[in-house]
């Protein structure tokens, strides 16, 4: 295991910053996801861990030992890259082999970790195969296996975004097992919030190569701290409106929240918006109905333009067209983008938003 320190470290690329002043420690054996859009400095920073990049400012600690200026392979990391990033020439056993060989380790040690880190991953059987016989699931096996072999302390992940949608899931299941079996402090960089939500630890938001939130999956989705992290994770309803004496002016959302009057952001997931048919002259209107299977989602166009989505019953019959009634069983209210508000389902609520899909 080891403890990962990342100090006040920054990159500029010119006179562009692609990481400014990140700190973070990441605890031994932790699993910590670095989620954001493209360009706010995850694979940069991700980079910066493994030597591949110097940063312009900052320090990196592994396990208390500055490994800033350190080349890659005197690194205690292993990096497993999006585009698996094999020899094609040679085969399995010699891909994982490689580092291995750069350390001029005896030849009965390496086939030994060799067999190890195959059969760990899967691929007991897969050894002499040329790479460009495997599928890409099973290269990216080979690129995980040629990091394990190496027995690193820190491992360094990219997506597995070039895989179709159920082998994304089956493998990264299978990465986190691993990651667990074997106790690696582990760093994960992706775009998808499915795959943060479903491995990490921690979660760490990064726009613009800075800093909007760390915490926890479940506190991220139901405590975002910023506007930016609400509509990142997760579907969310965004409501524009005004505060005036401490109540919303919105006709359809006249909500409580008690903060200086001005413009405000009031945010709610699908499954806290309740919809209910009416007959009023304001009332919003149903644009579509998806149906999931275990619930459906109803598409809600409101006067002023703004759509919202709606999380009801498979058994709800809601048409497009018919007027309905929307209101938050909980709700965020953002100004500048920080949380200033946030609202507690009421007791009959709580049960429907205890079943978040996180």
């Amino acid at each position: 295991m080891a403890h990962l320190a990342i100090e006040g470290v920054s990159k500029l690329f010119g006179t562009t910053f692609a990481v400014r002043d990140f700190s973070l420690e990441v605890g031994d054996g932790e699993l910590v996801c670095l989620l954001g859009p493209s360009g706010s400095g995850k694979s940069t920073l991700l980079r910066m861990i493994g030597g591949f990049e110097r940063p312009s400012g900052g320090t990196i600690r592994i396990d208390a030992k500055d490994v800033t200026n350190l080349p890659p392979e005197r690194r205690p990391t292993g990096m497993v890259f999006q585009s698996h990033a094999l020899w094609t020439h040679m085969d399995v056993f010699n891909n994982i082999a490689f580092g291995l060989k750069l350390r001029r380790l005896p030849k009965a040690e390496i086939r030994e970790r060799v067999e190890n880190a195959l059969a760990l991953v899967g691929l007991v059987d897969y050894g002499r195969r040329i790479t460009t016989q495997l599928s890409g699931g099973q290269q990216q096996r080979v690129a995980l296996a040629r990091s394990l072999v190496l027995e690193p302390k820190i491992l360094l992940d990219e997506p597995f975004a070039s895989l179709d949608q159920h082998l994304r899931e089956r493998l990264r299941e299978e990465v986190r097992d691993i990651q667990q079996r074997l106790g690696i402090t582990t760093l994960f960089v992706t775009h998808g919030q499915d795959e943060a939500l479903a491995l990490a630890d921690r979660i760490v938001v990064m726009r613009d190569g800075g800093t909007e939130q760390i915490a926890p999956p479940s506190i991220i989705y139901r405590r975002p701290q910023t506007a930016f992290v609400a509509g990142f994770i997760g579907s969310m309803n965004f409501v524009q409106s005004h505060i005036r004496n401490g109540v919303c002016e919105h006709p359809l959302f006249p909500l409580a929240v008690p903060v200086d009057d001005g413009p405000v952001t009031l945010a709610s997931r699908p499954e806290a918006l309740a919809i209910h048919p009416s007959e009023r002259a304001n009332a919003a209107t149903v644009h579509r109905t998806v149906d999931f299977g275990t619930h459906k989602i109803v598409d809600v166009d409101l006067a002023d333009g703004t759509r919202l989505k709606a999380m009801v019953a498979p058994d709800e019959r809601f048409q497009a067209g018919m007027k309905v009634e929307p209101s938050f069983a909980s709700f965020f209210a953002f100004r500048d983008n920080a949380l200033v508000h946030q609202s507690m389902p009421s007791k009959s609520d709580a049960e429907a938003v205890r079943l978040l899909p996180v």
